[in-house]
């Protein structure tokens, strides 16, 4: 694992690169562009799987999908596939997928957002009538998941010069985020933290509901506390690409998220997450989360950010 020292010198090269950037075409990184109406039509058809709960038919259709998609785009592709058993007793087949280009690069970096949906409806504005009802997660899914593919498309058309892994991971959202331990939420994560199949990178960023059509990013609190160098350098290349209005300069909510678990192992991870999705953020966990609440504006800001940090690293 890389130690932190090394990380903080490495980002702290890369934030200097950036400031004093030249403008020589023949020493420029080559120009990708994120195309937001192609990450839309990914998670429209995310969305028609229907529910990707593990152990439905529209999760076992969307990881072939997947599959079938990354293998085009990637240099290599790893696939973690296992059997976890809840609390309660349900048995999951979850599947994780790690796209990585430019694998022989040592310093790489890593994006990742989770791919399945929750089984039930009970967020804070769900109706007790819904409950029973599983999410189709246009943006509590499939919106990250259409940013990482969109970023697959742009390294695809111009490889990296840096590495770059694409970790999408299942079973985030099974269970209890308030059980003990949490056992049985942010499954892949963990898994994928305790069986790295990439080297350390020099930091992660999880995107994790960020199509809204009214995005908000601020800064959350445990991306603040686990990585705040991390944090500046995405808001700085936000910034800069002219974005102030979408990543807001204040610390907003503190997330149990994917990037916790990535944490725990030394990883210099961090959340960027809208979540104050509709009325009283009444429509996450609901069945009101659906495609017309989310925006290839939205996504086009999102991925345009990621691929301005990969050029970030290439400088």
């Amino acid at each position: 694992m890389m130690p932190r020292s090394r990380i903080l010198q490495a980002l702290a090269v890369v934030a200097l690169a950036g400031a004093a950037a030249t403008a020589c075409d023949d020493t420029a990184a080559p120009t990708r562009g994120f195309d937001g109406e192609a990450a839309l039509a990914y998670a429209g058809q995310q969305v028609a799987f229907g529910p990707r709960v593990p152990g439905t038919e529209g999760h076992a259709r969307m990881a072939a999908w997947l599959d079938s998609l990354l293998r085009a785009r990637a240099d290599s592709v790893a696939v973690q596939r296992w059997t976890h058993v809840t609390r309660s007793g349900d048995t999951l087949p979850l599947v994780n997928f790690l796209a990585s280009f430019n694998p022989a690069a040592t310093e790489r970096l890593l994006f990742l957002a989770h791919w399945d949906t929750r089984p039930r409806s009970d967020g804070p504005a769900a109706a007790a009538a819904d409950s029973a009802k599983p999410v189709l997660g246009a943006n509590d899914g499939a919106s990250g998941v259409a940013v990482l593919l969109g970023v697959a498309d742009a390294l695809d058309s111009v490889p990296p010069s840096v590495g770059v892994d694409l970790l999408f991971v299942d079973g985030e959202d099974y269970g209890d985020f308030f059980a003990d331990g949490r056992p049985d939420v942010l499954i892949g994560s963990r898994y994928y933290a305790a069986n790295q199949l990439a080297p350390a990178p020099l930091y992660a960023v999880l995107f994790d509901m960020v199509g809204d059509r009214d995005l908000r990013i601020s800064r959350e609190g445990n991306s603040m506390i686990g990585a705040p160098e991390v944090v500046d350098l995405v808001w700085r290349v936000a910034s800069e690409a002219g974005y102030d209005s979408v990543f807001v300069p204040f610390e907003g909510t503190t997330a149990t998220d994917d990037h916790l678990e990535l944490q725990r192992v030394g990883i210099r991870a961090i959340d960027l997450i809208d979540f104050n999705y509709g009325p009283g953020n009444g429509w996450w966990h609901s069945p009101e989360d659906t495609m017309d609440k989310i925006s290839a504006a939205s996504l086009g800001i999102v991925g345009d950010v990621a691929l301005r940090l990969v050029q970030e690293a290439e400088r």
